[in-house]
């Protein structure tokens, strides 16, 4: 669904379709603080990445990054501990991405207005770099794909060579 969109990102892989039953275990493990679930989805992210035409050629797999105030409320950022669970040849974990603004809840919002609300939300961290360097951005689900473009620009703004991103899931594609 995305074919027609222009994204920072330059290509994106994902482990299945948001429908039950992973759309359920993403569920209980991001908003119901079922993190005993995490083995089972990082062992499900793991058989997909090596199917990624991109994973031999990343530096770094970072995660996108949560607000403070998110990550405190909800305890963890899923997004790390998926991405750190991804080995990859030759590839470090890195959180050098920051979001630096609160941004409101992005569901049933559209493209145009989840783009708008995180518009300068993420940043590099001072004294850090991307540059010449390929990135793997890892997210639980991909629904528009406002937010890991967002992530992308930023990265790609700070010299990153490539952005791919990888999710578990993809939510609105048809089988």
């Amino acid at each position: 669904m995305c074919l027609n969109e222009n994204f920072h990102f330059d290509s994106i892989a994902c482990a299945g379709i948001y429908k039950p039953p992973l759309s359920n275990m993403i569920v209980k493990f991001k908003l119901n603080d079922r993190t005993h679930l995490l083995p089972v989805l990082a062992d499900f992210a793991k058989n997909a990445i090596y199917r990624a035409d991109f994973f031999q050629s990343v530096d770094y797999i970072v995660p996108v990054p949560q607000h403070w105030r998110r990550r405190f409320q909800r305890g963890f950022n899923q997004s790390a501990l998926i991405a750190k669970k991804l080995k990859l040849d030759n590839a470090r974990f890195n959180t050098d991405i920051v979001k630096i603004r609160h941004t409101k809840d992005q569901v049933g919002l559209t493209f145009a207005a989840r783009k708008r609300n995180l518009r300068d939300a993420f940043a590099v961290r001072k004294g850090h770099s991307f540059k010449g360097k390929n990135v793997c951005l890892v997210d639980d689900v991909k629904t528009t794909g406002a937010t890991l473009d967002e992530c992308a620009k930023v990265l790609k703004d700070a010299g990153a060579k490539k952005v791919f991103a990888f999710v578990l899931a993809v939510a609105g594609q048809k089988e």
